[in-house]
């Protein structure tokens, strides 16, 4: 999840996904990476950006024991790694500020005002 950088906003995170349209790519699954990159998600993100693309089997609450199940380990494999958004916006939730994703890259160039 990327977070705005414009001058003065402080509730910039999560940015808001507008979906026109998302892919799913196949990913090699690896449980030791998911299992380093849990602590570092912001698990309420991660479940709105999933559920924002049509994919609700996430849970809304987890804790470390839950990395011993394959089932969730594939669920959250699949959530982060293999949905994509291709195009669409992404929107600070503060100002309302729109980047326009196309082809799935994000254009968060700023506006000289917003520097």
């Amino acid at each position: 999840m990327l977070s705005s950088n414009i001058k003065g906003v402080t509730n910039g995170f999560p940015l808001v996904i507008e979906v026109q349209k998302f892919v799913e790519k196949q990913v090699d699954f690896n449980s030791d990476f998911l299992k380093n990159m849990f602590p570092k998600i912001e698990w309420k993100a991660l479940v709105t950006a999933a559920r924002t693309m049509g994919y609700a089997e996430l849970p809304e609450e987890v804790d470390s024991s839950m990395l011993e199940s394959e089932d969730f380990l594939q669920k959250f494999h699949h959530a982060l790694l293999e949905l994509h958004l291709e195009e669409g916006a992404l929107i600070c939730p503060e100002t309302g500020r729109r980047f326009v994703v196309a082809k799935g890259i994000p254009n968060m160039l700023l506006h000289e005002d917003e520097v």
